[in-house]
């Protein structure tokens, strides 16, 4: 007999009931809190247990967002004043299930410093109604985040995500899933979150596989993230320690860190800032983060978590368009390029010979990809496997000729074919126009792979193994696999070392 009892819009946690609202045959539950608001005395510190309430919570709409500038189509915007920024979200389909349900945890993307679960692309009413429970989180971002404060953590934002991931633990039977079954998953920044908890003693046993979109291969050393966290205090015009950053307003240190951004073009304090200026990551602190995240993998730390890494063919065409990367056109910038990010000559020599005619830009964007997510992506699939776990590789080669031009395959196109939400609002941005059916089509191949992975650890295609590395295409009309670990792009990175940012020399 069924056990029926999450049916419905109203549901028991341990802090108190919630009540959620349906929707085309789901129930959402928005903007829970998992955690006490990490400002006051609980500013730059782990985050702290919430206190409960009485009579049943109105969980119809998203919770505010970190502290951040971005304004993104259709998401809430950061005002000063709002506080409770650590919340989740629940989607549960409606139709009684057998039994309890796959759990799948999504951590959103935005270079550690934007975002929030409330951006339309990540609505988890398509992904719940193939039998996943899906569950998203808020967490601290930007110098909240990640900024580094003397004698306060570091990688805050990554203790946040735990402490939701604790909350899933806790609470998610009474919404009808399965809490030794989840799936943690994230984009970008949500993806290199993602590998960052599968190296974190304080993650342990919270989740029993991971889906890695786009997993950016940057991480800081202390060294850097103090040099960082000194420029913003400077430009806040406070002292860079603990009482000095405590004095500055989340609004001011917000303000600060968009400004030393903007001089890492001329300025930056690792070289390959003045291509891609990101001001935080990650801190390879030797206590939440105690090694580099490609580093864990080949340790065996991870090896009883199952592994799904994908990216996608043109990541850096995205962050071009956006400008949000250096514009390099020449061979002598293209050169600059290669030596800021520490890649030898014949990377450049080899992606000539296999790119003959294409501009420089269009070279560079290329090295950048493969540099940052694709060749990252595929030794983290590797060295899983080789320790000893299991690990499944994909890429997303989408292309469509549309009205608007060519659609690429570049970052963030994957995601809103991955939860279903190809018409959702700025979709069409993301994905190069209006989708066609050949696309829904794929759309649903892509939901139903991340169910069946979030449900047995299986998506459907051959896993990597130490003799091969099979790798599912994603394109229209038809997707395909193949053998990627001989291909032409593959054999110009063997040697060359990934990893850690580091201080200019």
């Amino acid at each position: 007999m069924s056990d029926n009892s999450w049916v419905g819009t109203e549901f028991e946690t341990t802090s108190g009931r919630v009540r959620g609202r349906p929707v085309d045959g789901v129930t959402a539950v928005l903007g829970v809190p998992y955690a006490a608001a990490p400002f006051g005395p609980g500013r730059f510190r782990a985050p702290r247990p919430v206190r409960g309430w009485s009579a049943p919570r109105d969980c119809t709409s998203f919770g505010p967002v970190a502290p951040q500038s971005a304004e993104l189509p259709g998401a809430p915007v950061w005002r000063p004043g709002d506080e409770d920024v650590l919340t989740v979200n629940v989607w549960v389909r409606q139709q009684p299930a057998a039994g309890p349900l796959p759990v799948l945890f999504w951590i959103h993307g935005g270079a550690y410093t934007f975002g929030s679960s409330a951006q339309p692309d990540y609505d988890g009413t398509a992904l719940a109604r193939t039998g996943v429970v899906v569950v998203s989180c808020n967490y601290r971002v930007g110098f909240e985040g990640f900024g580094h404060v003397p004698g306060f953590p570091d990688n805050r934002g990554l203790l946040d995500q735990v402490a939701a991931l604790r909350w899933v633990r806790e609470n998610i039977a009474a919404f009808g899933g399965d809490p030794g079954n989840v799936t943690v998953a994230g984009h970008s920044a949500g993806a290199g979150s993602v590998v960052c908890l599968m190296a974190m003693e304080q993650a342990r046993g919270l989740f029993r596989r991971a889906i890695a979109h786009s997993v950016p291969g940057a991480f800081f050393t202390v060294e850097v993230a103090a040099a960082i966290a000194s420029r913003i205090a400077a430009e806040a015009g406070v002292a860079p320690t603990g009482d000095g950053l405590l004095s500055a307003s989340p609004q001011e240190l917000v303000a600060a860190s968009d400004k030393v951004a903007g001089q890492c073009a001329d300025d930056p304090v690792t070289p390959a800032q003045a291509y891609d200026p990101v001001v935080f990551q990650p801190v390879v602190d030797g206590d939440v983060l105690p090694v580099d995240p490609l580093s864990a993998p080949a340790a065996g730390t991870s090896r009883d978590v199952d592994l799904l890494v994908c990216h996608t063919l043109e990541e850096y065409w995205f962050l071009h368009e956006v400008g949000g990367v250096r514009e390099v056109t020449s061979e002598p910038e293209l050169a600059d390029f290669a030596e800021a990010l520490g890649l030898p000559a014949r990377l450049l020599t080899g992606y000539g010979a296999l790119m003959p005619g294409a501009p420089v830009l269009d070279r560079y964007l290329a090295l950048f990809g493969d540099a940052q997510f694709g060749e990252y992506g595929s030794r983290l699939a590797e060295y899983h496997t080789r320790a000893g776990g299991r690990a499944y590789l994909s890429r997303f080669a989408r292309r469509r000729v549309t009205p608007d031009g060519e659609a690429r395959p570049w970052h963030t196109a994957d995601i809103p074919f991955a939860f279903g939400n190809l018409d959702a609002d700025g979709a069409a941005f993301l994905i190069g126009g209006v989708p066609d059916e050949q696309d829904r089509a794929l759309s649903r191949r892509m939901l139903r792979a991340w169910a069946d992975f979030a449900a047995c650890g299986d998506p459907g295609w051959p896993a990597v193994t130490t003799d091969a590395t099979p790798v599912k295409s994603w394109a229209v009309p038809g997707d395909h696999v193949a053998d990627d670990d001989t291909s032409d792009v593959r054999a110009l990175w063997r040697g060359i070392p990934l990893g850690l940012l580091r201080l200019r020399p």
